[in-house]
């Protein structure tokens, strides 16, 4: 079956504003404080989930690498899981620029996003303003040296676009075992156009334009082959993180990022 066209998604969208509106009023939701259970915001299990990203790196410019975010419906992949398909970001990391745009560009970057979802009533935006993680279900295969390389991203509907909300992916498992990993939404770190920027902002998580994950290997003088794995992101509270930790399990690991901050406290 085909991905549902860009129009039909632009309905649907609109219907789901419309629908959880009137739900809300109905339940009259929020006379009791924030809902703060648990959040499923993006999934990766079907063609017409891959087809709401849009991918990027610097070869699209003059550069070499490559980027692909695949359907992976491979069983030994996502059977420990219980999934039939996940998503697959993956390709190769190159620091060399093509022939004749050597100083012209900045090289050794890869990456995806979810794309705009515009409504008729705007944007579709994520409010996480209730939550205070970040958590994403990973995979981390791929050179061993592009491990340490990976970034989420995070941009909100604010007056300056170009601001980006960054934090490095830390990982606990490194042999192609999937991992939940939750980064605390005070964490994030504001950049703006590749730099970080002079003023630090508390995120605005009330309005949540895009999640995305990068390869910035050219931060870190890396090359080669990289492949990470993913399966859904959610918005989730210390309670959901407290429970994964006293799980535990066999096939899923447990990772939390820290900032620079946390990273301090706990030393």
């Amino acid at each position: 079956m085909s991905a549902p066209s860009h129009l039909s998604r632009y309905f649907q969208r609109t219907g789901q504003v419309i629908g959880k509106t009137i739900s809300d009023i109905v339940q009259m939701r929020g006379v009791e404080g924030p809902i703060r259970t648990p959040r499923t915001v993006f999934t990766f299990s079907s063609a017409a989930d891959i087809a709401q990203y849009a991918t990027g790196c610097d070869g699209d410019i003059g550069g070499q690498s490559t980027v692909h975010l695949d359907l992976d419906e491979r069983p030994e992949v996502n059977k420990s899981i219980g999934k039939q398909a996940t998503g697959v970001f993956w390709g190769d990391m190159r620091l060399t620029p093509k022939k004749g745009m050597e100083g012209k560009i900045r090289p050794g970057y890869a990456g995806f996003r979810n794309m705009n979802r515009p409504t008729m009533f705007g944007n579709l935006l994520e409010d996480a303003s209730a939550h205070e993680y970040l958590a994403l279900r990973l995979r981390l295969a791929g050179d061993p040296q592009t491990h340490s390389s990976y970034y989420v991203n995070i941009q909100t509907d604010g007056p300056i676009q170009t601001d980006l909300w960054q934090h490095r992916l830390f990982f606990k498992k490194k042999d192609n075992i999937w991992e939940d990993i939750f980064i605390p939404f005070r964490s994030f770190v504001r950049t703006n156009r590749g730099e970080m920027a002079e003023t630090q902002l508390p995120m605005s998580t009330e309005k949540i334009r895009s999640i995305g994950i990068s390869m910035l290997g050219g931060n870190s003088n890396v090359e080669g082959s990289y492949e990470l794995g993913i399966d859904e992101i959610r918005f989730v509270n210390e309670a959901e993180v407290a429970a994964a930790e006293e799980s535990g399990g066999e096939d899923l690991g447990l990772g939390l990022g820290l900032g620079l901050d946390e990273k301090a406290r706990s030393a």
